[in-house]
């Protein structure tokens, strides 16, 4: 008799892509709506994956040589106004403080959008001389941007990001080194951890981050066909040290204006692995990312079966696996099962008294859902074989995707009938001029980078023969 199969815990993708996510949320433990419109409440597990996330950029943003730093939440609001297309550009998303300790404050306060103002003050005193650059800092931090429209991990009032802020004595220096973030930086942990493939390019001159002068971002599909923004880097050229009087002396003791970066990841990206990898079973966490990369489950209790698991979790911990027993057989298996497939943990392995007496335990893979029965003394090597390989085929299989549903196109018209269920592939000019803008934005399409023909990314957006790849977004 074939076994029963379970009812869906979660509402398919196909039939209902925003309640999906919002189901993985929940039912994955991942993060709550915040008490204040637009917050959220990251949840142990979903704050795992976060913590993760940290450790392998901060460590690939320390090799790139930038040290940890922090810099003040409130931020007077007179620092903002002291670059016009700055405090243009983040005006209506600003939270601003006027009163504190029970009275009116002499200056109003802005919580932190995003620190190039309180950083280019310091920035200013700190550096004197062609000695104190390249100065390369970084901070692990909140802030906090007004959401209208608010989606857990996607656009919250308030979230958790790393913000890059760097000085260099050169416009090539700092052009160079906004690029090294990019590819290094971004793109490696995005690629190799993640295990999400992206189109790397620049942005539109008109969708540049306020005050800069050149974007440069990593733009990923997810598997509605939308477009996320995963990261972005900054070329802010001589615009903020212009504001704050970034300053120094050259090898000929002349008075110089410093050349300016700044970049950022956020807790986006936890939504950009949600709804890159999962699917109708919850998430899917590629092993490199995974703070619990196999789990061993006691089917059922009983002693033999108990000391089978705890040998065989001490096993996958010597071969460098994160592992996790389950011994709960006081909970339903099916049910202890389920949460598992929910939580995207990458490899389960079944340990139960049928399967000892044929000295056998059963590895399931959660990317593909295959099983294998494997004998107890090999199951701890096969399990960590199983993580290089699990790595290779998700990304293998999110890239898949992302090229199928990826069209070339040729005028305005095939642009939005791709963008319907995917990206669109066109020559940059196609789209460029105001016109092309505003019919793609009639069907809330827009352009997400430009790149050049062989998939580098250009200085600017003026090069002959570059290609956008347009989309809608999150």
């Amino acid at each position: 008799m074939a076994a029963a199969r379970r009812a869906p815990v979660i509402t398919p993708q196909a039939e209902d892509f925003p309640r999906w996510y919002q189901d993985v949320l929940n039912k994955a433990e991942l993060a709550d709506n915040g008490p204040v419109r637009g917050t959220m409440v990251i949840r142990p597990y979903g704050f795992g994956l976060w913590e993760r996330m940290q450790a392998e950029l901060d460590r690939r943003i320390k090799l790139a040589g930038a040290e940890n730093a922090y810099f003040p939440l409130f931020i007077p609001q007179s620092y903002l106004t002291r670059e016009s297309e700055h405090v243009e550009g983040f005006s209506p998303e600003l939270a601003v403080v006027t009163h504190g300790g029970g009275k009116e404050l002499e200056e109003p306060l802005v919580v932190r959008p995003t620190s190039e103002t309180v950083v280019g003050e310091f920035m200013a005193k700190w550096i004197q001389s062609y000695r104190d650059l390249p100065l390369l800092l970084n901070q692990w931090a909140n802030v906090v941007r007004w959401e209208l429209r608010p989606r857990v991990f996607l656009r919250t009032s308030e979230f958790l990001w790393q913000e890059g802020h760097t000085a260099h004595a050169t416009r090539e220096d700092a052009a160079a080194y906004a690029a090294k973030i990019l590819h290094e930086v971004y793109a490696d942990f995005m690629v190799n951890v993640l295990a999400i493939p992206l189109y790397l390019g620049i942005k539109p001159s008109y969708d540049r981050f306020a005050g800069a002068v050149n974007t440069l971002a990593c733009e990923a599909m997810m598997r509605d066909g939308k477009a996320l923004q995963m990261g972005t880097s900054h070329e802010l050229g001589q615009n903020f040290a212009r504001a704050f009087d970034i300053l120094y002396l050259d090898g000929d003791n002349n008075q110089q204006l410093a050349w300016t970066t700044s970049w950022g990841a956020s807790t986006r990206m936890v939504g950009g692995l949600i709804m890159a990898h999962g699917d109708d079973n919850g998430l899917r966490i590629p092993p490199a990312l995974a703070h619990i990369q196999a789990v061993v489950i006691m089917v059922r209790e009983g002693d033999e079966v108990d000391a089978a698991a705890r040998k065989l979790v001490a096993d996958i911990g010597d071969h460098g696996v994160k592992v996790r027993l389950d011994d709960r057989t006081g909970a339903p298996l099916g049910r202890r099962l389920t949460d598992w497939e929910l939580k995207g943990v990458p490899v389960r392995i079944e340990v139960g008294p049928r399967e000892l007496e044929r000295n056998e335990v059963t590895v399931v893979r959660r990317d593909t859902g295959d099983k294998q029965r494997v004998s107890v003394e090999g199951a701890s090597a096969a399990v960590a074989e199983l993580m290089d390989q699990i790595q290779d085929d998700m990304l293998a299989a999110a890239t898949e995707f992302r090229d199928s549903n990826t069209a070339d196109a040729a005028t305005i018209n095939e642009v939005l009938d791709a963008a319907a269920t995917g990206f669109a592939r066109v020559p940059w000019q196609v789209v460029a001029g105001e016109d092309a803008k505003a019919a793609l934005a009639d069907k809330a399409v827009t352009v997400r980078c430009i790149e050049r023909a062989d998939g580098t990314v250009p200085d600017n957006e003026n090069e002959p023969d570059l290609v956008a790849y347009c989309a809608r977004s999150y």
